[in-house]
């Protein structure tokens, strides 16, 4: 590693390693500027091998210390966050779990294979204590794997230390307690626990997937501790970090002078009322350890020892300043440019040697640098410093995952519902029930004149929870009416002329002549590889759609959504890249000024290494500056022109535009989009929105409308805390103080410019430190954008502006939000809003304030609800389902529609419109619908197996819904991973599952027992006969969709020989020789119509697989 070699090589080095060898003083080293302080502290300790605690004075330097730590020795740091609570407010489970673990692996045992702990801290979480050893003994339980305990004994103590009982864990603080299973989420792992006794003892230990509750890993014991806030420790119990560390332990201060003066203000702050250990006392408590000052100025007198490492010139963004600038470096001393991943450092290779001049001794390595230095004759130079593109630092942590939306799971009683054959109801719960003599379980549903029908769980496919803005004052249907029947096929017919309006919209599209782009090249594989973080899932999906249509000799029309942050403008700048390689020109339509100007920096920053020029046109840009634009657009000497609506006025032309995209298109006036209708039949058109289209509806759409979704969210963010308050001005100043308390910004919105300023001065009355600047619609483009670029390079603190800043502003370092009178903000509006902060590793806060004494309306009610409710990132996809409730699909669908989903319901609309697709595109439009199976059997899921009435039905949809003994084999798996092993009837149901796959696969309707024979309803009898070539029994069949199959009476019974010989006979293993009657044991004769004397063709021999049915 060539940072390592070269500080080991120093002369000056051995000067430290000596001065740090005995285990206590201090010793002082300056000279070291960029990233050169912790890098040559973290070679110290590896030298010395001794533990190594690095301090920074602001919270993100301590980030950036773990990368460049990592870089230069080959591990990874721990880091002890700040605890981030005001007074008075519960510390944050998360993080506090977070530093726990660190307390906790401090005081495991080391192996001698064990490399001594790298940590590294912002001084301001060193001034929060921790808990003693003591203290987390007494709060944690150990729990082993073969120790004697009982379920109810360790439930019962995770009850008493916080942790909140529920039916299936997903967050910090739950716990499930399912017969001789336990599965407990505590902050001290990354992934919940769960634990399987047999009787009294612990017979498993293992990690799980939340999402899935599919276990992961394997433990031979774990840890748990109780929860904050339910056993803080008291004054007494808790201690400073540094207590906690190895007597060897180096710990180094970077610039300590400015350190104490931080640590001083925060402390002046809010240290006395919220304990802080005052700064004083952390650098006493370090005097008994071995410290290690590093400042870039002599700050320890004629002792300190002085390195040679030096600051780096400031690069120009521009590629030919910047290589100009480098090529200076290189003249003096030998360079090493740092980046961040492969591909990166292939391109930067390349531009070295195209080059007209030579470049020196320059050599390129893979890995993060933050800042750059030079060190004797060497030089260390991140690749972002030279082309100005800067990472922020994402740190992989838990998250609340992203489950598919099925509002089914979420049915209470009282909820309405649609029931697909009697109409609108109401789902009154979930009822046990006897019939003929069997219990089961029943869904029982009130519609009109308080008629309840109780619905089998093996019909529960045909009940749907109702989702529409008719919700809470819908009519309920009349069971065995006509107006249910009617209204579903008055919305089925509208669907069918909108199905085919859009197919022959998209016939006409592909009879247009477009541009066949070619295949990746090497630089479109680079420009990709060069993204900082790992795409999701769905982003690799949704870009090769994006190709497939590009690389088609017809125009593209795409529309791509996604939730704010899902990362749409990569895929955008990834698409227009490739037009940009082939010569043509990319416009980017954007709804806002200020979102314009962030994606031009956002293009510009990524497309820096290459030669293509990305220009910007908005009102920030004078007269001048827009003619000069707009006429190197036409010439060609614009590869990408990013605007507001400007760019469809009339002089704006394009040499040759094979591209564009539109942002949040449904932003736009009439005009505007009349203007893109045109443009859509002539060149690729790429659709971006930040509405989310729930997945139900993204697939009724597939064939007529080309859409791509991301639904998965990055996996670097933390839920943003949101609460709905009456504005006073405690909660605005806690708000504010705790944000600038860990260096961050802080947003106030306030949509009214007439008193803006008033609510700005009372921002600064409350936090008088704070530098805060006011932004608004109606200022000049100059100002606003003064406003912007100060606020962006952190030269303010507070940002009181109007919703202006709803899309666009990316500021990783503002993290709270207040919105004054929220309630006059629409859902969608709110989520955007919310969307600006949480986009760091800090907890971000969204107060949605109301004027005190002011009546809120029941729709702004249920809005401010709904907000507050969903706040995950990803919460787009619940936001945009509840924004159907509230106000219709007008943003999905446009407005035509939303009386149709108020009709009859959003999953019915969707079951609809996928039936009007296939019938458009004259494909079978049956939907898929479960064989019916009537044959005696008690079927039902113990409650003392599944205790929660929403999982017993989350188990019996997926059992109605498996289409494959795959499906079912998987269902039994993770049945027997979360609730333990399968009861009979678990089993028995397993098995009629198993029966519907194979029983569909031969054209099954149903299935009904009626002694001696079993009946078979199907649609397709050639593909039913093959059925019975072979096995027990007699068939005959009374009329073309029926066949009766009379078996021998002890194959009918018990329920479990039946089900046996069914399944066995759908399997194409039909039953042994032993219980065959000797007549059967060679093939029937055909199955005749009743009258008929035509031979059908000879019955084939079934396979073991049966054959597939199309869907």
């Amino acid at each position: 590693m060539v940072l390592f070699d070269t500080i080991l090589s120093d002369p000056n080095f051995d000067r430290l390693a000596a001065a740090l060898a005995p285990d206590t003083g201090a010793v002082h080293a300056d000279g070291l500027w960029g990233s050169a302080a912790p890098i040559l502290a973290a070679v110290a300790a590896q030298r010395l091998n001794r533990p190594l605690l690095l301090v920074t004075a602001h919270s993100d330097e301590a980030d950036d210390a773990r990368d460049d730590v990592e870089t230069a020795v080959g591990r990874t740091p721990e880091l002890l966050p700040q605890v981030e609570s005001l007074p008075g407010e519960p510390e944050d489970e998360e993080l506090a779990g977070e530093r726990l673990r660190l307390c906790i692996a401090l005081r495991r045992p080391a192996t001698p294979s064990d490399p001594p702990p790298l940590i590294v801290a912002p001084i301001q979480a060193l001034m929060h204590p921790v808990p003693t050893p003591a203290a987390i003994d007494s709060r944690s339980r150990t729990v082993l794997r073969g120790q004697s305990i009982s379920p109810d004994e360790l439930a019962g103590w995770l009850a008493q230390r916080g942790f909140t009982a529920c039916d299936a864990v997903e967050a910090p603080g739950d716990f499930a307690r399912r017969g001789g299973i336990v599965d407990v989420f505590c902050t001290a792992h990354s992934n919940p626990v769960r634990i399987e006794f047999f009787g009294d003892e612990v017979e498993s230990i293992r990690l799980f997937d939340a999402a899935s509750q599919r276990s992961r890993q394997e433990l031979q014991e774990v840890l748990i501790p109780a929860l904050l806030s339910a056993s803080a420790p008291s004054e007494s119990e808790t201690t400073g970090f540094l207590a906690l560390l190895d007597p060897r332990t180096l710990v180094a201060f970077v610039e300590p002078v400015e350190m104490q003066e931080l640590a001083r203000a925060h402390w002046q702050r809010i240290g006395e009322r919220v304990g802080l250990i005052p700064p004083e006392a952390i650098f006493r408590s370090a005097s008994r350890l071995r410290r290690l000052f590093l400042s870039r100025f002599g700050s320890g007198g004629s002792d300190a020892i002085r390195f040679d490492a030096g600051a780096l010139p400031q690069f120009d963004a521009r590629v030919p300043d910047a290589m100009r600038a480098l090529r200076e470096v290189a003249a003096t001393c030998a360079v090493a440019v740092y980046c961040d991943n492969a591909p990166e450092a292939e391109r930067f290779t390349e531009l070295l040697r195209e080059q007209s001049e030579p470049m020196g001794a320059i050599e390129t390595r893979v890995g993060v640098l933050h800042r750059g230095f030079r060190w004797g004759r060497r030089a260390f130079v991140p690749n972002h410093e030279i082309f100005g593109r800067y990472r922020q630092r994402r740190t992989l942590r838990r998250i609340a995952p992203a489950r598919p939306i099925d509002s089914f799971f979420d049915l209470s009683a009282g909820d309405p519902v649609v029931h697909v054959l009697h109409g609108i109801g109401r789902f009154l719960g979930l009822r046990s029930m006897e019939r003929n003599g069997r219990t089961e379980e029943f869904l029982a549903l009130e519609f009109a004149d308080g008629v309840v029908v109780n619905v089998a769980t093996s019909q529960i496919h045909l009940v749907q929870k109702y989702v529409g803005s008719l919700r809470g004052r819908m009519v309920l249907s009349k069971v065995g009416g006509t107006a249910w029947k009617k209204t579903r096929d008055r919305v089925a017919d509208a669907l069918l002329d909108m199905a085919g309006e859009l197919l022959r919209i998209q016939a006409d599209r592909e009879t247009e002549s477009g541009t066949a782009f070619p295949a990746d090249t090497h630089w479109q594989r680079e420009f990709e590889g060069s993204f900082l973080y790992e795409e999701t899932p769905d982003q690799l999906r949704a870009i090769a759609e994006i190709k497939a249509d590009m690389s088609r000799p017809r125009p593209m029309d795409r529309l791509l959504c996604g939730d704010v942050g899902f990362g749409k403008t990569e895929l955008a700048m990834r698409a227009a890249f490739k037009v940009c390689e082939f010569g043509r020109q990319v416009a980017v339509l954007v709804p806002t000024t200020v979102l314009a100007e962030q994606h031009y920096h956002t293009f510009r920053e990524r497309m820096a290494e290459y030669p293509f020029s990305v220009e910007c046109l908005s009102r920030f840009r004078s007269a001048a500056e827009q003619k000069k634009i707009v006429d190197r657009a036409r010439k060609g000497q614009v590869d990408v022109l990013i605007g507001t609506h400007r760019l469809l006025s009339a002089d704006v032309r394009f040499a040759d535009l094979g591209l564009v995209v539109i942002d949040e298109e449904q932003r736009f006036g009439v005009d505007a989009k009349e203007r893109l209708k045109r443009l859509r039949s002539t060149v690729d058109v790429l659709s971006l929105s930040a509405t989310p289209i729930p997945r139900t509806l993204h697939m009724s759409m597939l064939g007529i409308r080309d859409i791509s979704s991301l639904s998965t969210p990055p996996a670097d963010r933390r839920a943003i805390v949101t609460q709905v308050r009456t504005w006073d001005d405690q909660t605005v100043r806690e708000a504010l103080e705790r944000e600038l308390s860990r260096e961050g910004q802080a947003y106030v919105v306030h949509n009214f410019v007439r008193d803006i300023e008033q609510v700005a001065n009372r921002v600064r009355s409350l936090v008088p430190e704070a530098r805060v600047v006011v932004g608004h619609g109606q200022m000049s483009g100059d100002e606003l954008e003064q406003v912007m670029l100060r606020f962006v390079r952190h030269e303010a603190d507070i940002l009181v502006s109007t919703n202006i800043i709803e899309s666009g502003l990316d500021v990783a370092r503002a993290n709270t939000m207040i919105i004054s009178r929220a309630d006059r903000f629409g859902l969608a509006d709110l989520h955007q809003l919310r969307g600006r902060v949480g986009r760091s590793r800090h907890r971000a806060y969204c107060y949605l304030m109301l004027a005190p004494g002011t009546p809120v309306t029941d729709r702004a009610a249920r809005r401010l609800k709904a907000i507050e409710h969903y706040s995950d990132l990803g919460a787009g996809f619940q936001i945009a389902m509840r924004d159907l409730e509230i106000r219709g699909a007008g943003n999905i669908l446009g407005p035509e529609q939303s009386g149709h989903i108020e009709a009859v319901g959003y999953e019915m609309y969707c079951e609809l419109l996928e039936q009007a697709v296939r019938r458009v595109k004259n494909e079978p439009a049956e939907p898929f619908r479960p064989v019916n199976l009537e044959l005696g059997v008690s079927a039902t899921i113990p409650r003392v197996y599944v205790r929660g009435e929403k999982q017993r039905m989350e188990v019996y949809k997926r059992l109605t819904i498996c289409r494959t003994v795959e499906d079912i084999a998987a269902l039994r798996d993770d049945l027997r991973d979360a609730y333990g092993p399968l009861p009979e009837e678990v089993e028995t149901l397993l098995t009629m599952a198993e029966i519907r796959v194979r029983a569909r696969a031969y054209s099954v309707r149903s299935i009904v027992l009626s002694p001696p024979d079993l009946v078979f309803s199907v649609d397709e009898l050639t593909r039913a006969e093959r059925l019975f070539a072979h096995g027990p029994g007699s068939p005959r069949m009374p009329d073309p969709r029926t066949i009766h199959w009379r078996l021998p009476a002890r194959l009918l019974a018990p329920p479990e020989t039946l089900l046996r010989v069914l399944r066995d006979q759908l399997a194409g293993t039909g039953a042994s020789p032993s219980e065959t009657p000797a007549a059967f044991t060679e093939p029937r004769a055909q199955l005749r119509a009743p009258g008929s004397s035509l031979s059908r063709p000879p019955a084939m021999t079934i396979a073991p697989n049966p054959p597939a049915l199309p869907e």
